[in-house]
């Protein structure tokens, strides 16, 4: 499949995160535009601010970033490229992740490190509030109440205004659901890799969106035949597939396919066009 030019994010369908911010389930995840490692700047900052100048005209409006992304990278380059902000571009970033090296994240949960994040992300994104704030995991060191309690305060001071989880179980979320409506949780979820079934299904009970991260789910030698099968029988590619699955597997899967490059871009949300057959599901099930 040829990559598109028009509004292809459109065909992906809409979801509406915490009844007042409805999005097109095919997202952009910004991880990628920082250096090796999610560390320091891109090695072509122009294409970088290309590729999230294309999410508009391909009809994204909905960009997942954090800022652990460089760190600081991926969201100076976000309002770079595209503040002033269209009115239906929905950001979510994240806190909660420390930075000590490439490829390095240690969690910080405590109140004084979310504070500085949020704090940070705001003046970083040049917002007044933001759209969707994820904790980027939940801390062991940390009592929960403290950064749970946080981030209910931050949203009542208006510095936030629906609040998502990542990495969680579902007790997490109902135990976040304590202080907080949980509009989003994002974890690793692919055909490949389907552990967090219950939480996606719990998710789909309580119109929580559920964003995946690293869609294409590597190591599942089985399920990667699968996908090259599909993506045969389409003229596709294997990410293309794995991406078209996705939004079939679920009416509240948000995705968030992230690249640093335009043709990269184009040809993951063409995916969105992509009509799975019975014959590709007989290869791809459906999670139950």
């Amino acid at each position: 499949m040829q990559p598109q030019t028009e509004k292809t994010a459109l065909a992906s369908g809409t979801i509406t995160l915490g009844g007042d911010l409805t999005v097109n389930r095919m997202g952009y995840g910004a991880m990628r535009i920082t250096g090796d490692g999610i560390w320091g700047p891109p090695r072509d900052h122009d294409e970088a601010i290309r590729v999230l100048k294309r999410c508009l005209d391909l009809g994204i409006n909905f960009i997942d970033t954090a800022d652990s992304y460089g760190p600081y990278v991926s969201e100076e380059l976000i309002a770079e490229a595209l503040h002033p902000y269209a009115d239906d571009l929905v950001i979510g970033t994240k806190g909660a992740l420390l930075r000590t090296g490439p490829n390095q994240w240690p969690i910080d949960g405590s109140r004084k490190h979310l504070e500085e994040a949020l704090n940070g992300s705001l003046k970083r994104l040049k917002l007044e509030q933001i759209d969707l704030y994820q904790l980027h995991r939940f801390d062991d060191k940390v009592p929960s109440e403290e950064y749970l309690g946080f981030l209910k305060e931050a949203q009542q001071q208006g510095k936030i205004k629906h609040i998502g989880l990542s990495e969680v179980t579902v007790e997490q979320i109902k135990e976040a659901q304590q202080y907080f409506e949980v509009v989003s949780v994002q974890n690793m979820y692919s055909f490949g890799q389907q552990k967090w079934n219950s939480t996606l299904k719990y998710c789909e009970e309580n119109n929580i969106a559920f964003i995946p991260w690293y869609p294409l789910g590597g190591g599942n030698l089985g399920a990667e035949a699968a996908v090259k099968r599909v993506a045969e029988r389409h003229g596709a590619t294997e990410y293309q597939i794995a991406l078209a699955w996705l939004l079939a597997a679920s009416p509240v899967m948000l995705l968030i396919p992230g690249t640093s490059s335009v043709k990269h871009l184009e040809e993951n949300t063409a995916a969105a066009q992509i009509k799975l057959t019975d014959e590709d599901f007989n290869d791809m099930p459906l999670p139950l």
